[in-house]
């Protein structure tokens, strides 16, 4: 070698590599009709073998010839006589190539006594029947069949046809194998079926999060900036009754008007209602409206009195007066819901203290509460009667009249309703009415030397008699046989005399305890005045005959 790259000199011998520094030879070179690279002058080579004493040993490479050792002597002589003889099994061939020599084995290797690693000695790791074929370069493998379906057992095996070559057996054989390959294997599915289904899952899931995404943020955005859906104008010709209930507010007043048609959606009526003056005091009750009204021109229309459709039972009203105020709402005939009263009143939801004895002129009365009740046409005279029932018989029991009674010296809750219905018809102011509750429980006790437990009260009176007479003269009274007779008889009417309000209510469970025994209206209107001895009475009757021209 030079330093400028290879030259015609010998290649340095590789001991690692048979082949090396074979072309370099002088011997070689000759038969091919070229110069000795060292121009027909000795190479002399050391003494010392650089395989220590392997050579005086037996080689097994040239049949058991044993080679002098190199003495010094130059190596072109030493194959005198030897260079145009070719070695065989180990030593030069006909071609003057040099063939694979086998090195003896190691004395210092561990593993140099152990089998060559490939020979005719190993066993074929791929010549067996069970084994998988040799590999194959990528340029000629197949992809692997998918699994055949096994024939039945009962099915025949059909066999192989006459005069097959070895060709026939080795095809048989192989096919063997594969089928034996692809038994017990799940079949492969196709990577691109699996790729394309999983970007539609992919597109649909982040397209369904998309479009909810936008849709509730449409919403969002409608409710928050964008204008209610609103129906225009004053509506059509069509009319719809709406009841609405006690406490409802803006928002279910809306639903329920729009559930009948009336406007188009809950939030356009808040809106109109929120910039309406005094729409927030529209009232419990049925109103009379039309069907696709504007939600403004609704809230205008609920606030007019005469789209009310309702009954008001006023505190103190009889019940023969609430009876003419449904018939006339429902444009029944006169008489008609007095005489459902009197047969259905069992069925309309009386608590079960209330007295319904052959006494009793009207087993509803003091139980249609005073309040506002929807009556529109097409409803029914018994359903507004229970909603009344219903409603007097929840403040009752709110007010707890089982247990008061005892404590005002009456019976049961039902006197005490009575003395209320009492209150209600002779006072006139609340004060009035807690002086007039302290009369009736002071004429009631079993001491009272007065009246001698006679409440003499015109409104009972009157009651049986289906009047508001105030100018009753003392035969009249004395004739009358009614047990609504005060007059005639000691104690509490039978029943009561009309539906009392709260306030008399109140003041029937916390009368005044001034000792108030007589009353009299001395204007014969509203001034009620009060005493305590018969002779304090006497002069408020004369007082009473003298503004009344008597």
């Amino acid at each position: 070698m030079t330093e400028y790259g290879r030259g015609q000199g010998s290649e340095p011998w590789n001991p690692e590599d048979p082949l090396s520094g074979d072309g370099g030879w002088g011997g070689q070179q000759a038969q091919q009709g070229s110069q000795s690279p060292y121009g027909g002058r000795p190479q002399h080579y050391p003494q010392a073998s650089e395989y220590g004493d392997w050579s005086q040993e037996q080689q097994p490479g040239y049949e058991g010839q044993q080679h002098p050792h190199h003495d010094g002597r130059p190596y072109d002589q030493q194959l005198a006589g030897h260079s145009r003889h070719q070695f065989h099994q180990g030593g030069w061939d006909a071609t003057g190539t040099l063939g694979q020599v086998p090195y003896a084995a190691d004395p210092g290797d561990p593993y140099g006594q152990q089998p060559v690693a490939y020979g005719g000695e190993q066993p074929d790791l791929y010549g067996t029947e069970d084994a998988y074929p040799p590999p194959e370069p990528p340029g000629r493998r197949r992809p692997e069949p998918g699994p055949e379906s096994e024939p039945a057992d009962d099915e025949e095996h059909v066999p192989a046809a006459a005069g097959g070559g070895a060709g026939d057996d080795g095809g048989h054989e192989l096919a063997t194998r594969r089928e034996r390959r692809g038994k017990g294997r799940k079949p492969v599915k196709s990577k691109k079926r699996r790729t394309g289904c999983a970007c539609m899952v992919v597109v649909l899931v982040f397209g369904g999060g998309l479009g909810g995404v936008g849709y509730f943020g449409y919403q969002f955005y409608q409710n928050r900036f964008g204008t209610a859906p609103d129906y225009a104008g004053d509506g059509t010709g069509e009319t719809v009754t709406v009841e609405i209930p006690k406490g409802a507010g803006g928002w279910e007043i809306g639903r329920r008007l729009k559930e009948a048609g009336v406007v188009k959606s809950a939030e356009a009526f808040v809106h109109a209602q929120t910039n309406t003056p005094g729409a927030d005091g529209i009232q419990a009750g049925a109103y009379l409206l039309k069907k696709e009204m504007s939600a403004a021109s609704a809230v205008r229309l609920m606030l007019d009195p005469r789209s009310q459709n309702n009954v008001i039972v006023t505190p103190g009203e009889r019940n023969s007066g609430v009876y003419a105020a449904i018939d006339k709402k429902l444009e029944l005939s006169s008489g008609t819901t007095k005489k459902i009263a009197e047969k259905q009143y069992k069925s309309l939801g009386l608590p079960a203290w209330a007295n319904n004895s052959g006494d009793v002129k009207d087993p509803l009365e003091g139980f249609l509460f005073p309040g506002t009740y929807p009556a529109a046409k097409g409803m029914k005279p018994d359903a507004i009667l229970k909603q009344m029932v219903t409603q007097a018989k929840q403040k009752y029991a709110a007010y707890g009249l089982d247990d008061k009674a005892k404590e005002l010296g009456v019976d049961n809750a039902f006197e005490l309703v009575t003395v209320a219905s009492l209150v209600q018809a002779e006072g006139k102011t609340h004060d009035d009415f807690r002086k007039m509750a302290e009369v009736v429980y002071n004429r009631l006790k079993p001491d009272n030397t007065e009246t001698n437990r006679k409440l003499q009260f015109d409104s009972t009176y009157n009651y049986a008699k289906g009047t508001s007479n105030i100018h009753i003269s003392e035969k009249e009274i004395n004739s009358d046989p009614s047990p609504y007779n005060t007059y005639r008889y000691p104690g509490l009417p039978p029943g009561p005399i009309g539906n009392p309000g709260e306030d008399a209510l109140k003041a029937t469970l916390n009368p005044t305890h001034d000792g108030w025994v007589y009353f009299v209206a001395t204007d014969g209107m509203s001034n009620t005045e009060f005493a305590k001895t018969y002779a304090e009475f006497l002069e408020l009757r004369d007082k009473f005959n003298a503004n009344s021209g008597n």
